[in-house]
């Protein structure tokens, strides 16, 4: 015990303490502590008596000292210190437990059942509207075509009636002389009529009292007067003008005819008439 006390009051555990003790010095100190409570002892009561006294005489620094030293350090004086009191812990995931919807399912599939019956319904009903509008329009279209081959009756009766009545009217008159040309070799059933007036000269042709075969878009009728044996042009018909509401059809006028022809001819008519194509021709 003795020896133990020398070795405390040595001074040697205030230079552990301190530091200033060579590494196998320390050691030593350290084995003789663990091995004995007393040095153990000793040498918590000197750091304990160190750092009061360190307390009871610390000089505060300057506050440039404080500055100089987070400058060095590399320490942003405004940023605040990290520490383990205000490092966040992060919030620890939770557990939610789902509850059984084993109801809302079987809803759900009640609901789409349901949807799928309404659209298969829809589907055919729609369907089923859209065959009758096809009816529908059909029977529009065939009305309308029926509408439209009465309307074409109706004008083709009205136009013959004006040829009618026209031709009525000239056999009545004695100013009119009606030349009924007959078909010849290269159209024997083809037939038609000129009005011809004795006072001012005047020729007309009624579409309603003819009875030509209808040329073809490259060619059209032209009526020639006979005067003296030669063949003088009185126009061409049987072209365009032959759709005309119009029964009759003003020619060009002739002074002295002894006979009437028609001819097929090329669009715009020709100087001579084409003899191989002659339709009809009749006397005055």
């Amino acid at each position: 015990m003795e020896n133990l006390k020398a070795y405390i009051e040595s001074g040697v555990l205030e230079l552990y303490v301190l530091g200033d003790l060579s590494p196998e010095e320390a050691l030593q100190v350290e084995e003789i502590a663990s091995q004995n409570p007393e040095v153990s002892a000793e040498i918590a009561a000197i750091e304990q008596a160190m750092e009061q006294y360190a307390m009871q005489n610390a000089i505060e620094p300057a506050a440039h000292v404080e500055t100089s030293l987070f400058e060095r350090l590399g320490i942003d004086e405004e940023e605040p210190l990290v520490t383990a009191s205000n490092i966040e812990k992060p919030n620890e995931p939770k557990v939610v437990r789902l509850e059984s919807s084993n109801g809302n399912i079987k809803t759900l599939r009640y609901a789409l059942v349901a949807c799928i019956a309404l659209l298969i319904i829809s589907t055919g009903a729609l369907i089923v509207t859209y065959s009758k509008l096809n009816d529908a329009n059909d029977q529009i279209v065939s009305l309308n075509q029926d509408k439209q081959r009465f309307a074409n009756v109706v004008n083709k009766l009205e136009f013959e009636n004006k040829g009618l009545n026209n031709m009525a009217e000239m056999a009545e008159s004695k100013e009119w002389a009606t030349i009924r040309m007959a078909g010849q070799a290269f159209s024997p059933k083809s037939k038609m009529n000129v009005y011809w007036n004795k006072k001012d000269k005047t020729v007309l042709i009624n579409y309603a009292a003819m009875d030509l075969p209808k040329t073809d878009a490259e060619h059209e009728y032209q009526l020639w007067a006979m005067v003296n044996g030669k063949p003088v042009s009185l126009g061409v018909f049987g072209g365009k003008d032959s759709v005309s509401t119009e029964a009759l059809r003003k020619m060009e006028t002739i002074q002295n005819a002894q006979a009437f022809a028609v001819t097929i001819e090329p669009t715009g008519g020709s100087v001579n008439p084409t003899m191989e194509k002659l339709m009809v021709m009749g006397g005055v």
